[in-house]
C-alpha cells in the first residue's frame, strides 16, 4: 500500500475514533466509502491506468478499502453498545402500572356443552369414548338393524367412500356415534354404561341442518335394565342440564330400526316465547329406546341375560335451546363477535347444575 494510500486509512481511523454516535460514524464512512467519497473517487480512475499499473493500484486500494471496512465494523459495535446502554440506563418501568390486557380465549359453544354432559352423565357413572369419523357400513348401518331399504342408507342423505373397509363393505362417513355403541359392545363385556359424543355428516345444509354437526348418543347394558331406568336418568339429564328442576319431560312412542320398544322425548316449553319449562306446549328433543335383542346379537351379548337401553341427541341443538340461539350456520362461521357473545370462560368449570 502506497504512503498516500496508508494516509488515507490513517485519515479515516482518526475521523472513525472522534464520532461520538452512530450517527456521526455513518458521515465518515459516506466521505469516505460512499458513491462520491474519497476511496472511492479513487477506485474511478483505474480505468485511465495502463494494466500492469491498473492491477497493482486495483489491490491496493482494495486492501485500503478492506482495512477501513474493518475499523468501521469495530466503531460500529462499540458506539451501538454505548447507545444501548445510554437508553437503558435512561429508561424506567413504572413497577406500580398494572399488567397491559391480554386478550383471553374462549371455549365455544359446542365444546362447552360437551362438557357439561360428559359431567352430568359422568356423575351418574357414564365414562365417554371415541371412535373414527369413517366408518364400515356394516357399524354404521348393519349392526344397528338398519335393513338395506332403509331410507337413510341412500346417497341423498349419507355420504359413500371410495374402497372399502376391511370387512369389506363400503365406507361412509359415520351418521350417527351409534357405531361407537357397537364398538363398544364388541371390545367389552358387560355391564357397559357409556357416552360417545363426536362429529357426524349427513348430506343435508340449511338453518337448521349442517353437513358436518355433533351427537352424542349413551348406551346402557346390564341385568335388569327396564324403562324406568331409561326414563329416570333422561329426566334427571334433562332437568340437570337445562337447570329447571321442575321441567316437565314425557315420553312417546316411537320406532326406530336399533331399539325397542323406542321413544322420543320431549321436554315442556312455551310456543310463543321460546320458554323452556313453560306454556304447556312440548318439544321434542331427543330419541330413545331399548337396545333392540338383534342389535344385542350382532354384538354377541346374550339378550336373555342382558339388557339395556340406547339414547341419542344433536348436541347443537340441545345448545340453541340452552341459549336461545335460532340459526345453526353460526356456530362453524367463526365470527368473533357471535363467540364473543355465546362463548364461555375457560376459567368456569363445567360443573354440575343445583338439582343433580
Amino acid at each position: 500500500m502506497s504512503d498516500e494510500l496508508e494516509a488515507l486509512v490513517a485519515e479515516a481511523k482518526s475521523a472513525m475514533s472522534q464520532a461520538a454516535n452512530l450517527r456521526e460514524l455513518d458521515g465518515v464512512r459516506v466521505a469516505f466509502l460512499g458513491k462520491q467519497g474519497r476511496l472511492s473517487t479513487l477506485m474511478k480512475g483505474l480505468g485511465a491506468l495502463p494494466p500492469e499499473e491498473r492491477k497493482q493500484r486495483g489491490a491496493a486500494l482494495n486492501e485500503a478499502r478492506a482495512s477501513i471496512d474493518l475499523s468501521l465494523d469495530q466503531a460500529h459495535g462499540v458506539l451501538a453498545t454505548a447507545d444501548l446502554n445510554a437508553r437503558l440506563l435512561a429508561e424506567k418501568q413504572d413497577m406500580s402500572l398494572p399488567a397491559r390486557p391480554i386478550p383471553a380465549g374462549s371455549i365455544h359453544p359446542i365444546n362447552r356443552t360437551i362438557e357439561e354432559l360428559t359431567a352430568i352423565f359422568g356423575a351418574m357413572g357414564f365414562s365417554a369414548v371415541a371412535g373414527p369419523d369413517i366408518e364400515s357400513d356394516w357399524y354404521n348401518f348393519g349392526a344397528l338393524n338398519i335393513p338395506d331399504h332403509h331410507p337413510a342408507r341412500q346417497d341423498q342423505d349419507t355420504f359413500y367412500l371410495p374402497g372399502t373397509g376391511a370387512d369389506g363393505r363400503p365406507l361412509v362417513l359415520r351418521t350417527q356415534t351409534s357405531p361407537l355403541q357397537v364398538r363398544t359392545m364388541l371390545g367389552q363385556e358387560p355391564p357397559i354404561r357409556i357416552i360417545a359424543p363426536g362429529r357426524t355428516y349427513r348430506a343435508d345444509h340449511d338453518a337448521t341442518h349442517s353437513p358436518m354437526f355433533h351427537q352424542v348418543e349413551g348406551l346402557v347394558i346390564d341385568r335388569g335394565i327396564t324403562l324406568g331406568h331409561l326414563k329416570g336418568c333422561l329426566t334427571d339429564f334433562l332437568r340437570a342440564f337445562f337447570g329447571i328442576s321442575t321441567l316437565p319431560v314425557r315420553f312417546r312412542s316411537s320406532y326406530f330400526p336399533f331399539t325397542e320398544p323406542s321413544m322420543e322425548v320431549d321436554i315442556g316449553w312455551n310456543r310463543k316465547t321460546g320458554e323452556l319449562g313453560a306454556g304447556g306446549d312440548w318439544l321434542e328433543i331427543l330419541g330413545s329406546g331399548m337396545v333392540h335383542p338383534r342389535v344385542l346379537a350382532n354384538c354377541g351379548i346374550d339378550a336373555r341375560e342382558w339388557q339395556g337401553f340406547a339414547f341419542g341427541m344433536g348436541i347443537e341443538r340441545i345448545t340453541m335451546l340452552k341459549h336461545g340461539i335460532a340459526d345453526l350456520r353460526p356456530f362453524y362461521e367463526g365470527d368473533i363477535r357471535w363467540l364473543a357473545h355465546y362463548a364461555s370462560s375457560p376459567l368456569t368449570p363445567a360443573s354440575l347444575h343445583e338439582g343433580v
